[in-house]
């Protein structure tokens, strides 16, 4: 009965956090809802602006997914930090991490889950929001009570594997289907279950600007909403310039002429190889004056300071022409926030892939070991200032030889 629950909550987790992972991956994409001004100009320029996106979205992720590299881990055991370092690069995860932290920032969450191989080697598998779900327990927040993955087999039957800390329990769905996720009735037991001796749920959750034992939150939740901002401003704008493209023209103290319905007609054709012409002299001709674009333009820069502003980012990220920019000092003071932002991922992610590192140690028999995750310095120095440093702490008395030792080079 209690397994049944946790199916019943595992698809009720999916189908809730589906939309949302969803709508976070198409701005990403750059697949944006767009709004025109008026409903005549969506139904006027809806198809031609229909793939329209000024798509600032992969800018604020990126940030954050730039400075994040992990440069190895620091195991209890130094004699473990080759076979941790092998273990990583063995499973690629120098590239994987990338993709997986990318995951965590844009939708919130990300999983990876760690098992034995056919040859008994520990295998780290990096799986996508849509498809993971865990329990946390409520009395022991932050603990991983179980956890699920769903996916789709070639025969449209659906796979559900729930993981729990002493063995892993395999379901199916009875009857294909399409798309749908199906109904907790529909699952029926996919041969025998998996014995897990670990003791540890082995799905590990990255999840981004997280409550304690909660799914997160994606870095563009604050985003989303000034970037539709943005995109109906810039579409206004094209909108404008479609329209002020040909100067409209006009005439006074012409006679008019209507036709069998009463319909006035136009007395003249615009265009380059028209000149038009009238008989009273007293006709005045002239045309209106062109759209100005420049208050588009500058409300758009101003919708990319608010992003910046709501969501941490450098504004060399969301504006990288400008000349601007400050440089040295004033640089690194500007990006305070979003380097603080930086070391707390730094600091949860690392805490995940620490408890992944020390479950592939358990696997490949190396007992209870836990690493320590070492990233690259987010606010590193340049090669010059770092020398410079060295420069004033050797007039302050800091010796020849430990200056060049500092530097990298052999006193």
């Amino acid at each position: 009965m209690l397994m049944k629950e946790h199916i019943e909550e595992a698809i009720h987790n999916f189908r809730a956090a589906a939309p949302v992972y969803a709508r976070n991956e198409r701005y990403y994409r750059g697949d944006h809802d767009l709004a025109f001004a008026t409903e005549k100009f969506a139904n006027t320029f809806g198809s031609l602006f229909r793939e329209f996106a000024l798509n600032l979205c992969p800018a604020v992720c990126d940030a954050v997914r730039d400075k994040l590299r992990v440069t190895g881990f620091l195991p209890e055991n130094g004699a473990l930090a080759v076979e941790t370092d092998r273990i990583w690069r063995r499973n690629r995860l120098p590239i994987r991490a990338g993709e997986v932290h990318r995951e965590a920032l844009v939708t919130g969450d990300a999983y990876v889950i760690v098992w034995p191989d056919d040859a008994g080697r520990a295998a780290v598998y990096p799986n996508r929001a849509a498809n993971c779900t865990v329990a946390y327990d409520e009395e022991n927040a932050g603990k991983v009570l179980w956890a699920a993955k769903y996916w789709r087999t070639l025969g449209r039957h659906t796979r559900l594997n729930i993981f729990y800390p002493d063995r892993i329990e395999r379901f199916i769905t009875a009857k294909p289907s399409e798309g749908i996720l199906a109904d907790a009735g529909q699952f029926v037991r996919y041969r025998d279950a998996i014995p897990n001796p670990y003791g540890v749920v082995p799905v590990f959750h990255f999840a981004n600007n997280a409550d304690i034992g909660s799914f997160g939150r994606s870095e563009l939740e604050a985003a989303i909403p000034v970037q539709d901002g943005m995109n109906k401003a810039v579409l206004d704008m094209l909108v404008a310039m479609e329209f002020s493209a040909y100067r409209q023209r006009w005439a006074a103290g012409i006679e008019i002429e209507y036709d069998n319905d009463g319909q006035p007609v136009a007395p003249f054709k615009a265009g380059v190889d028209h000149l038009w012409l009238a008989q009273n002299p007293e006709a005045r001709f002239g045309d209106f004056n062109t759209a100005d674009l420049d208050q588009f333009l500058k409300v758009k820069d101003s919708f990319r300071v608010d992003i910046a502003s709501v969501t941490g980012t450098p504004m060399y990220y969301l504006l990288p022409n400008s000349r601007s920019f400050p440089s040295g000092e004033a640089l690194r003071k500007s990006e305070t926030r979003f380097i603080a932002k930086v070391r707390e991922r730094q600091a949860v992610f690392g805490q995940t892939w620490a408890e992944a590192m020390a479950f592939a140690l358990r696997v490949e028999g190396h007992g209870v070991v836990f690493p320590t995750t070492r990233w690259e310095d987010p606010a590193r120095l340049s090669e010059r200032e770092e020398l410079e440093n060295i420069l004033l702490r050797k007039q302050i008395g800091i010796s020849d030889e430990q200056a060049l030792r500092e530097a990298g080079y052999e006193a």
